[in-house]
């Protein structure tokens, strides 16, 4: 009950003094005062109750008494006797933890939904609402095994979908590795969670690139790690910035993430770009982490390389899985391969164990079909030539991007996601997330700022381009007409 009264009275307090959720974020940055995105989304939304150096900061900018916020202007002293009821926070480990793919933004679109407006929804890489749907033979192979999958499988997976993932991987050249090296995850998230979880001690560093999948950075910094982040170069089609890279490494850097094919950007990373990465692995004795969920949805007639297959000497943890290329993202199925040098990596290999066994096996229906997804025609290569969807949504709009004044992109090669820059001195634009609040409530189009892929410029913005053509023309009309009166 307290937790409501405070949400009500602080929407209460924010609207008699004009203030939205980023004005509040702005001015506590400006006040050197560590107040995230989340939280401030959690507290409008009654998910929990600030600190005390908090609620001093927010009972003071919206001028009000901190007692009246937390509702106890009218409580009596407690009597001599009384037992003072116990409060329940969530752990402090998540203070600098965010995950704005899914923040305020969403937050403030389910709300408008929630008051009955169509929000078209271009944040989430979710095929099924677009209407791509799973092949039929996946589904039914799935029907016939349910029955055999009502118990657990081993912690790293049937041996079925093991020996499949682990026979792609030897098409993809990944080396020196067996079927005891691969792990079967709810989606590559998890894995990405359990590999942070089992390496990073506190105060060591990883290097993360920048703009990022978010999750990569939140499951580094909840491990206890540092997400030290390198650029990727605009300029150079978003490759990484091997001087970057070289210059953020200290003694503190146990590894390297790189995610090929990029989400956000689109990017696929050539192998002459990936031997650079290795250089730089090999010189510093690090780890190589690459998040390779999109290695089968490449354009153009560009091949994917896992940058395992160039690291035999190195170790590797190569990540993908079933959720985009065979658009079952809701099934949950991914993987991780460990592959190269597993000597040197013996005890991290111990901690991955104990922490996959202690969830005792992912979704076993799903590890069911990796088999026959992995095997056979693969429908996907239909989306991605000319004619299929995803090539000709891709076209669309990055030519529709294109002739909107003020707005400039690089045509990605790979996945389902543009990520287009605005120039920030045309529509003066100082708060990224403010733009993307404003596209929301004007013209109920959601996108996700580029600061929610740790971009830390407030000039770039992503596009699902997953729905139909028709609707990526009516949505970049409305994006057209927003910037064409549209200034901070």
């Amino acid at each position: 009950m307290l937790k409501e009264t405070f949400a009500e009275r602080l929407k209460t307090a924010m609207d008699l003094q004009g203030k939205k959720q980023v004005d509040l974020i702005r001015i506590a940055s400006q006040q050197g005062v560590k107040l995230g995105k989340s939280h401030i989304s959690q507290y409008v939304n009654g998910k929990t109750l600030p600190r005390g150096d908090i609620l001093h900061f927010l009972a003071e900018t919206l001028q009000v008494e901190e007692e009246w916020l937390m509702g106890k202007e009218n409580q009596t002293n407690q009597t001599r006797g009384e037992r003072k009821m116990r409060e329940f926070k969530k752990s402090s480990k998540l203070d600098n933890v965010l995950y704005d793919v899914r923040g305020p933004v969403v937050d403030e679109a389910e709300r408008m939904e929630d008051a009955g407006m169509q929000i078209l929804k271009l944040n989430i890489g979710n095929p099924a609402p677009f209407g791509f749907k799973t092949p039929d033979e996946v589904i039914y192979d799935m029907r016939r095994q349910l029955t055999d999958c009502e118990g657990y499988s081993s912690a790293k997976g049937l041996f079925s979908a093991r020996k499949a993932i682990m026979q792609y991987a030897q098409l993809k050249k990944i080396p020196n590795l067996s079927i005891e090296d691969i792990y079967t995850g709810n989606g590559v998230s998890e894995l990405i969670n359990l590999s942070m979880s089992a390496l990073l001690d506190n105060g060591d560093e990883i290097l993360i690139p920048s703009p990022d999948y978010p999750l990569w950075t939140a499951c580094a910094t909840l491990a206890g790690g540092k997400a030290v982040h390198y650029i990727c170069d605009e300029q150079s089609e978003w490759y990484p910035d091997m001087e970057d890279i070289k210059k953020k490494i200290t003694d503190r850097t146990k590894a390297i993430v790189i995610i090929n094919p990029n989400n956000p950007t689109g990017a696929l990373y050539p192998r002459e770009v990936l031997q650079q990465i290795v250089d730089i692995a090999r010189e510093h004795q690090l780890i190589i982490f690459s998040d390779e969920i999109y290695d089968r949805l490449v354009m153009d007639g560009e091949e994917h390389v896992s940058i395992a297959s160039l690291a035999p000497d190195l170790f590797c943890v190569t990540f993908s899985g079933l959720s985009k290329s065979h658009m079952i993202a809701g099934f949950r199925i991914g993987w991780m391969i460990l592959s190269g040098n597993k000597r040197i990596a013996k005890d991290y290999i111990e901690g991955l164990k104990m922490l996959s066994n202690m969830r005792l096996c992912s979704n076993v229906p799903a590890q069911s079909i990796v088999q026959t997804a992995l095997g056979g025609h693969q429908s996907v290569n239909d989306y991605i030539l000319p004619g299929g969807r995803i090539y000709e949504q891709r076209e669309f709009i990055y030519k529709q991007l294109l002739d909107i004044p003020g707005i400039s992109c690089v045509k990605p090669k790979a996945a389902f996601y543009i990520f287009p820059k605005m120039d920030i001195k045309r529509f003066h634009i100082l708060d990224d997330e403010k733009f993307a609040l404003d596209l929301l409530q004007e013209k109920k189009i959601l996108i996700v700022h580029g600061g929610g892929f740790n971009w830390h410029q407030p000039d770039h913005f992503r596009i699902v381009y997953l729905p139909r053509i028709e609707v990526l023309k009516e949505a970049s009309e409305k994006m057209k007409d927003f910037f064409s009166y549209y200034h901070q």
